[in-house]
């Protein structure tokens, strides 16, 4: 046989032999019983999407996964599509900064833009759908690591709160938690009535009357999730105050309601022991967001853990509200993805 066939033959035997090696991110919808009579109205059918490691296919191994929780007003493509978050992965399994691992985000938003990580009898029960049904799809899906100490989760600003929310509810489900520069901490310098505006909201006929001030559909959304009230559309939601002749009353019932169920620090006092089971428990925040509220409350959540002496990391980073989360240099790279290669059992 002439050399050159010989050496062509022996390169496509190579090429043919060779397993597929490309990481791959599906996109899936996952029926779910967990939001049958919302107020709502949001479908039980839920976008999933998964980033599945190079090898994946023909390794035959079992993987730690990542559970991660997005932003509000986004949703489970976000961080793939715009922060490009599956090459950051490619690019950390191949430096070995963590090993392989599976990347779930499903969709959480609401027609206000956040569930608040919150189960609800107006907008559903998240709680069971994350920790109880996109786990045991997730587990019967995927060759996972179908066991407590092999799965994190994490989440970026709203997503943040939910990963350390969810995290303390739910830490015999999950072992690790990270939480990128989480909101409603806990209290912050201005007083957090002052931002929705309350004569919108009371006269609203629909949700659509809400669209376009982001305030007011925020808070609306934390109102359906901490103060719901099914038999109060079309918002659902017992209001904590009402302007009257241009003065903001203050209901001082529904007011103590929300801020013994809304603020994480708040929600510490009652997990502080289940969050201690936990292998590792982070999260940072940037030191110039623009709204204050945001690091002074995140700096007080840290004191709340450590004086019922959770074990927790901690990290303020000169940056802002999210610009230091992606890319080669952001947060997720630098200090999310390691802080998981050094708490989660991989094998």
């Amino acid at each position: 046989m002439p050399r050159f066939l010989g050496l062509l033959l022996a390169g496509l035997i190579v090429v043919m032999s060779a397993p597929t090696t490309r990481a791959e991110v599906r996109d899936f919808t996952v029926a779910s019983k967990a939001f049958e009579g919302n107020k709502l109205g949001l479908s039980g059918q839920r976008r999933v999407r998964a980033y599945l490691p190079a090898g994946y296919e023909t390794s035959g191994r079992r993987y730690p996964v990542i559970y991660f929780l997005h932003n509000l007003f986004e949703d489970e493509k976000v961080a793939f599509d715009r922060d490009g978050f599956a090459a950051l992965l490619d690019q950390a399994i191949a430096a070995k900064a963590i090993p392989p691992v599976i990347v779930v985000a499903a969709d959480f938003s609401t027609p206000l833009g956040s569930s608040i990580y919150t189960s609800s009898p107006v907008t559903g029960r998240w709680d069971d759908f994350l920790a109880v049904e996109l786990v045991g799809w997730t587990d019967k899906t995927f060759r996972t690591l179908a066991r407590r100490d092999s799965r994190g989760l994490a989440g970026d600003r709203m997503g943040g709160y939910g990963a350390i929310a969810m995290g303390m509810r739910h830490a015999d489900v999950f072992g690790a938690v990270y939480a990128l520069h989480p909101v409603g901490a806990g209290p912050g310098l201005q007083p957090m009535l002052s931002r929705p505006n309350f004569a919108r909201l009371q006269n609203a006929k629909s949700l659509d009357d809400l669209k376009g001030d982001g305030f007011s559909q925020l808070f609306t959304a934390i109102f359906q999730a901490h103060l719901p009230n099914p038999d109060k559309p079309p918002l659902y939601v017992d209001l904590p105050a009402r302007q009257v002749d241009g003065r903001l009353e203050i209901d001082t019932r529904q007011l103590a309601r929300l801020f013994e169920s809304f603020p994480l620090d708040r929600q510490v006092q009652r997990h502080a022991d289940a969050l201690k089971t936990l292998r590792g428990l982070k999260f940072d925040w940037g030191r110039n967001d623009p709204n204050p509220d945001h690091v002074i409350s995140d700096q007080a959540l840290s004191r709340m853990l450590t004086e019922f002496g959770v074990p927790h990391e901690a990290e303020e980073y000169v940056g802002g509200w999210g610009d230091r989360t992606w890319g080669e240099t952001g947060r997720v790279y630098t200090a999310m993805l390691p802080f998981f290669a050094r708490t989660l059992v991989v094998d």
